[in-house]
Order: C-alpha cells, then structure tokens, then sequence
C-alpha cells in the first residue's frame, strides 16, 4: 500500500492545513489506495459472487418459501431472499459470518506497521498533521468502503427483487434490510479495529494478519467445541435435570456462547430477517403456552438484538481505544 506520506504532494495549500483538511486528505488517500490494493478487489469479487449466488438460490426457491402458509414470515418477500435456501448452499447472512471477519482484517493488519517498515511513518508525521489524525483516518476510510459495499449489496438485492418479481417492498422490510446492513458494518469494524490492533502490537505484518487470523479461527471453529467440552465435564452426565434446570443451564451455555462476535451477530441477523423470531433463549413450556406464531413489530425485534448490537459496539470500541492508547504512546523513530 502507498504511503500517506505523499498525501501533501499533489495537495496545493497555501496555508498551514487545518486539522479537519489533512484528516479528509488522509481520508480520501486511503481510500484510494484500498481501491487499488488487488486484496480488496480479490475480496470484493468473493463477496460479490457469494451475494449473486446465495440471491440466485432464493430466487429459484422463493416462490415454494412464499407459498407455505405454516411459515409467518412468508409474507416478507425481500427478507426471504435473504433466508431462503434449497440445502446446496448457506444464506447470504451466514456467509457474511464467514467472509465479513476476512474483510475487515484484510483492511486492517498492515495499518500500522507496513508505513513503519517502510520507513514513511516517520516522513508522514513530519508534516503538519496529528498522530491522532493518522490511525481515526486509517479506520474510517475502511469503514467508509465496508459501509459503500453492503449498502450498495442491499440495494441491488431490492432492485433485483422489484425487476423479477415486481412485489412491491414494504416500509418494514427496507427498514430491517437497512438495519442488518448497518450490524454487518458493525461486525466487520470489529475485525477491522482488532486487526489494527495487531498492526500496532507487532511489528511484521505476518505476524499481525496471522494472530488476527488465528482469533478468528479460535472464534469460529474452537471455540464452540471448547466451551462444549468444558461444560460437559462441569455438568454430571448421570443428574437427572428438572425442567428449570435444562432451561438455565442452555441458558448459561448460550451466554459464554455470546462472547463470540460471531454468535452475537448471527443471534442479530437471525432476529432481524425473521421477523417471527421472538426469541434468543431457551424458554419453558409456560412461557410458550398461549404464543401465537406471528412475526414481530420492527422495534420489538430491534430490542431483542439490541444488546448484541450493543455488545459488538462495545467491543469495537474497546479495541480501537486500546489501539488508539498504543499508537499514542509509541516511539516511531525506531
């Protein structure tokens, strides 16, 4: 990736820069190296493909997903073409659980250590700018594409739909589409701020793509079987367990199960786009005595998922504050 050193080559100020004016230049600088950098477009393809395929497949399949009538969601036509499925491959949202972590480390593991390494940290903040200025725009310009990328994803979905099916779209689902867009914006930060965490704590960027790489893995595939482990071997296979029992132990399995990103953004996803979704927990039979199947108001959803969204806030924000504290306190002459 170019350096932002250059960033005041081709930039005609007459007087000293403002804060504001070298952030947006860093900004739009890297903005247009991520544009060039073949990773992303490689990652952009790979994306682009699973989205016009998993849209392939619920398309063929989404007058049979209409049509059932045990189904309460089967009168949301463009949430179906996100959950519709025939069993040859996942929905678009679990690929995103997949691909979307790939996506923000890639963006994010040189941040860092790539301009220290070739030696153009140091010629960039020789020029009038903040240090803070540097790792806010390395962020939000990656934000910024995510952001441009799944929006426009959601809106070739919805103009797809109105051109083939002709079904016009309901105020409701634009605005869950629309929500579940801005959660995997959400999800890939997460990646992105850790990945830029790792680019400030190790030096190499082998070093910091493979530990980025690696927690992803750990997350996505160990973790599950980890806990799984460990709580069979705390819970006495032979107990007999009454009712409530079952019901707080699932209970307690899914909230150490939740400490996974992935977790908390396929409970999210899961909520938003099946409305029917009531909720994310085991429950007893007294509790479900009397329930009627029927999906809920947009704003009931919202506050099921919101403290998965809010936990993905949150841990976004830790990581990019310690990152920020790190980069704020290094030497970079060395």
């Amino acid at each position: 990736m170019k350096s932002l050193a250059v960033f005041s080559k081709g930039t005609s100020i007459k007087s000293k820069p403002t804060a504001a004016t070298a952030f947006r230049v860093m900004v739009d600088k890297e903005v247009a190296d991520h544009i060039r950098s073949w990773r992303l477009i490689l990652l952009l393809v790979l994306l682009v493909l699973t989205f016009l395929g998993a849209l392939y497949v619920s398309l063929s399949n989404i007058r049979v997903a209409v049509s059932n009538t045990q189904d309460p969601d089967s009168t949301f036509l463009y949430l179906k073409l996100l959950t519709t499925t025939d069993g040859t491959m996942p929905t678009f949202h679990v690929f995103l659980n997949f691909l979307g972590p790939l996506l923000g480390i890639a963006l994010g593991f040189d941040a860092i250590n790539s301009e220290q390494n070739n030696g153009t940290l140091i010629r960039l903040m020789a020029q009038p700018i903040y240090r803070d200025n540097l790792i806010l725009a390395k962020f939000a310009s990656a934000l910024i594409l995510v952001g441009a990328l799944f929006f426009t994803l959601v809106l070739l979905m919805i103009g797809a739909g109105l051109c083939i099916t002709g079904v016009w779209i309901e105020p409701v689902e634009v605005l869950r589409i629309f929500t579940f867009a801005v959660l995997t914006v959400v999800y890939v930060g997460f990646w992105l701020s850790l990945s830029i965490l790792f680019s400030i704590a190790f030096k190499q960027t082998a070093t910091s793509a493979l530990a980025a790489i690696g927690v992803w893995l750990f997350f996505t595939v160990f973790y599950q079987i980890v806990v799984n482990l460990v709580i069979g071997a705390l819970v006495p296979r032979q107990a007999i367990l009454t009712e409530a029992d079952i019901v707080g132990y699932n209970e307690m399995v899914l909230n150490i199960l939740r400490l996974a990103p992935s977790q908390l953004f396929s409970d999210a996803t899961t909520t938003l786009l099946m409305p029917s979704v009531r909720s994310l927990g085991p429950m007893t039979m007294e509790q479900m005595a009397g329930a009627i199947p029927a999906p809920l108001p947009f704003t009931e959803s919202l506050m099921v998922v919101w403290p998965q969204l809010s936990g993905l806030l949150a841990a976004t924000f830790l990581c990019f504050a310690y990152s920020y504290y790190l980069f704020m306190r290094r030497e970079i002459r060395s």
